[in-house]
């Protein structure tokens, strides 16, 4: 039975998680692939001994050592950020090493210089874990949805989002209490930016964007805003409404350019995205011949996670023992076919909108937003206003009919310039179901 030797350069979480599946699979894995996948080495400069069930397993300081090992035959890179990740993963490909990652900045932003490296070398790179942690989402765009065209992707691929947002929608608790309490669990970084602002969705949503249309995406390609402004009141009109609030990365492909774009939005609760809660993902393609198709399952973790990896790591496994190398290409779309992208601008979006206007409560306000809506454009479908607060003013909220972006973000601009309108309007996209 051929051996195949792995090395880990990183034991946190998801590689003490990926370390813990390779040995409880091993036999698993050994009737599935007629090869022994052995974690010959992990490199980390944290960990000072590795647990007793990993006693046969080197423990290294210095990532070099996997790079120059003639025994290894996949360096899996488990450290994520952009650097020194980027500079091992070229490393180990340039030792004629197959790599695994689950780093979604790092694909999402070096990505095109790693799989040509890999092509020059002939060696494999999965990144099967770097979106939807455990579900296996870039194994159905390289293969599984291979005979279609992708019309559309629509997703909650961020957990710690979703749990908020979730937590907020259940129990009336404002953004900050709920960023706390997620943080204490863990289930949110002790700085959430990234999660929170949307851009962690947004690299995720470069990957898928590439994969499904074959164009090179890049992070400044996409749209982007999070949740931090939403509150209560506008959970609140949502459930009224029958809608859920989600943080989604939608792209919908029209054929000479793709929208790209990641925001939160109001879901039906008729939508199959609607009814995902915590810290779940669920990631929705159409293609032009299946149909809708939706995937699901934890997005994060470090037994998911680590699941995923060990996925790649058995793919390329069985294609070092047959002699496949790159049988599927890594962007499912050959790398000579893939071309620039070519993305919707914003302004030209066209949807339903909802806003969250704080207005002074005083005679002639609703005539005075409703005139620059309709200047604009803008039809209103229905309004509501709260009760006074304490400053004087009162929230009001407008649902509008389908309008374009631009000319909202023109009407935005005026009512934010009002001397009544002492807040910058929250402003929320909604989505509108197939017809």
């Amino acid at each position: 039975m051929k051996t195949i030797n792995v090395g880990i350069i990183g034991f946190g979480t998801v590689g003490s998680g990926t370390a813990e599946v390779l040995r409880q699979q091993t036999e698993n894995l050994s009737n599935k692939t007629g090869c022994l996948i052995r974690l010959k080495t992990v490199a980390d400069i944290v960990t000072k001994e590795l647990p007793p069930q990993f006693a046969g397993v080197e423990l290294s300081r210095d990532a070099a050592s996997l790079f120059a090992d003639p025994e290894i035959d996949i360096v899996v890179e488990l450290i994520g950020g952009i650097e020194p990740a980027r500079t091992f993963i070229l490393k180990a490909i340039a030792a004629g090493k197959h790599v695994v990652t689950a780093n979604k900045a790092l694909i999402s932003q070096h990505g095109m210089e790693i799989f040509t490296a890999a092509a020059e070398r002939n060696v494999e790179v999965g990144f099967e874990a770097s979106v939807g942690g455990g579900i296996p989402v870039i194994k159905a765009l390289k293969e599984g949805l291979a005979a279609n065209r992708i019309d559309s992707i629509m997703g909650i691929v961020n957990g710690t989002s979703n749990y908020i947002l979730n937590k907020m929608t259940e129990e009336g608790v404002p953004f900050a209490e709920v960023l706390k309490e997620a943080q204490a669990k863990g289930y949110a970084e002790a700085d959430p930016t990234y999660d929170v602002e949307g851009i962690d969705t947004a690299h995720k949503l470069v990957i898928l964007m590439t994969m499904a249309y074959g164009m090179s995406v890049q992070l400044a390609d996409v749209s982007i805003e999070g949740i931090t402004a939403i509150e209560p009141v506008d959970i609140e009109f949502a459930r009224d409404f029958g809608y859920r609030i989600k943080l989604l990365a939608i792209s919908v492909n029209h054929g000479d350019h793709v929208e790209a774009r990641v925001h939160p939005t109001l879901v039906p609760v008729s939508h199959m995205l609607a009814n995902i809660g915590g810290a779940y993902n669920g990631i929705h393609f159409q293609g032009d011949m299946v149909g809708n198709v939706l995937f699901y399952g934890l997005g994060a973790g470090k037994m998911p996670t680590g699941s995923a990896v060990v996925a790649d790591i058995v793919d390329i496994a069985r294609n070092i023992d047959r002699g496949s190398i790159n049988r599927v290409p890594s962007l499912s779309y050959l790398p000579e076919k893939i071309g620039p992208a070519r993305i919707t601008p914003m302004s030209e979006l066209r949807c339903p909108y909802y806003f969250r206007i704080t207005a002074a409560d005083q005679p002639g306000v609703l005539s005075t937003l409703a005139g620059i809506l309709g200047k604009n454009g803008i039809s209103i479908e229905s309004v509501i206003q709260m009760g006074r607060q304490k400053q004087g003013t009162v929230p009001v909220m407008i649902r509008t009919y389908e309008a374009r972006e631009s000319a909202v973000q023109a009407a935005l601009a005026e009512i934010d310039g009002l001397e009544i309108c002492p807040a910058k309007t929250v402003k929320i996209r909604i989505l509108q179901e197939e017809k």
